[in-house]
């Protein structure tokens, strides 16, 4: 695999939607790769004690999305330098996960570039952010 050339990156660039529609069966392999069997993950009743309409997805679950999304652009998981991510909503069977980003700075320098990267979701006609403020650091080639 090869990074991304640093010379093909400027600021405003677009990383490409990722797009995934969540499923129980998507929760549970996550779940059981994780070892997190959280009951909030695996059981509808204790989802419905904590507020939530049913079970619900892990944070790292569509963290992992996020971090497909910026990989799949950068062209090599070895750039990806770091991210900070801030879990805003929940994420629930049944929905549509539209990961993406965008180029904010470059430093020619390190040959980086830092990335402000996010989830969403529509819900009712409404975009959520279960992933939203959130940045990324990669280095390109």
């Amino acid at each position: 695999m090869s990074l991304r050339r640093f010379d093909s990156v400027r600021v405003g660039d677009e990383l490409p939607a990722l797009s995934k529609v969540v499923t129980r069966g998507d929760i549970a392999a996550y779940a059981e790769a994780s070892h997190d069997r959280n009951p909030l993950h695996m059981d509808d009743d204790h989802a419905r004690t904590r507020g939530f309409d049913g079970i619900i997805a892990h944070g790292m679950f569509t963290m992992a999305h996020l971090t497909t999304c910026i990989t799949g652009w950068l062209g090599d998981p070895s750039g990806l330098v770091h991210t900070k991510v801030s879990f805003r909503a929940a994420v629930k069977p049944g929905d549509e996960m539209v990961a993406g980003g965008e180029v904010v700075s470059v430093d020619p320098e390190a040959r980086t570039a830092k990335l402000d990267v996010w989830v969403t979701v529509q819900r009712d006609g409404t975009k959520e952010y279960p992933v939203k403020r959130s940045h990324a650091e990669v280095r390109l080639g």
